[in-house]
């Protein structure tokens, strides 16, 4: 399952405290039982619980570009990630694992925030480029992979559920009633909304920059219902849902640990 956490303090002369971040991630031990990772920098943390998939013995996050530059830490799977590493040898650029992580951190030096427009998968990361001062967040394009954040007088906070973002010391546990009221209406919080007041969740499709202490949402990415222009039998189109089903079956398959059925 994997889960992340970071937050940036504004006051950029105070360190990121670490014991906090080692809180954070600790609240989040469920969804990463095999082992954990931190990036610390400054007034930055990053950090994530990682379940290992992909190169076990290599895929370890954070991870970053050549130059130290650029972090990541990520939760999810990228599907398509062998054709991304291959197409990023063969730009020139050294990858030092195998696992689909770090292709992220090459995909942004060569895309910028576009780089999610080349990824098949389920994810919610966070990508820190060190030399801008910037941090991206994403989320995929169904919304398969949680990712909650907030700005506190303190510090921009993030994490894949709420309680690890609450053990952050400036993060407020305070009801928010408007999504309180939503909830006993629809039996569920509607993103972006969430039971914590000015606490929000990255809408799926959606991608957040924060730079220069303010953060700003994109959409990337737009399901289009426009069946006008299908211009092909019934047959066909149900032989097309099985090919696609079949293939998004093989890629998801990908392992480096044993696939069992239950």
């Amino acid at each position: 399952m994997c889960g992340i956490i970071g937050f940036i303090n504004f006051d950029q002369t105070h360190p990121a405290d670490q014991t906090v971040a080692h809180a954070m991630n600790a609240a989040i031990l469920h969804r990463g039982p095999d082992e954990d990772g931190f990036y610390f920098k400054q007034h930055v943390a990053l950090g994530m619980r990682r379940l290992s998939i992909i190169d076990l013995a290599g895929g370890q996050q954070p991870i970053s570009n050549e130059d130290g530059t650029i972090w990541v830490v990520f939760n999810g799977e990228i599907y398509n990630f062998p054709a991304l590493r291959e197409h990023l040898l063969a730009r020139g650029h050294q990858l030092k694992t195998h696992s689909d992580t770090e292709t992220i951190v090459h995909l942004y030096e060569e895309y910028g925030d576009d780089l999610v427009q080349h990824l098949n998968g389920m994810f919610g990361f966070a990508l820190w480029d060190e030399r801008r001062q910037r941090l991206l967040l994403a989320r995929d394009r169904m919304g398969e992979k949680p990712l909650y954040f907030t700005q506190t007088q303190t510090a921009f906070v993030f994490a894949s559920e709420l309680k690890a973002l609450v053990e952050h010391p400036s993060v407020e546990r305070r009801i928010n009633l408007l999504a309180l009221r939503k909830y006993l209406q629809y039996e569920f919080v509607p993103s972006p909304h969430t039971m914590l007041a000015g606490v929000h969740k990255l809408l799926p499709a959606h991608r957040l920059i924060f730079e220069r202490g303010q953060w700003r949402t994109e959409r990337y990415w737009q399901l289009n219902y426009d069946g006008a222009r299908l211009k092909i039998s019934e047959e066909d189109a149900a032989e097309e849902v099985r090919r696609r089903l079949r293939e998004a079956v093989r890629m998801r398959l990908v392992s480096d640990v044993p696939l069992r059925s239950e």
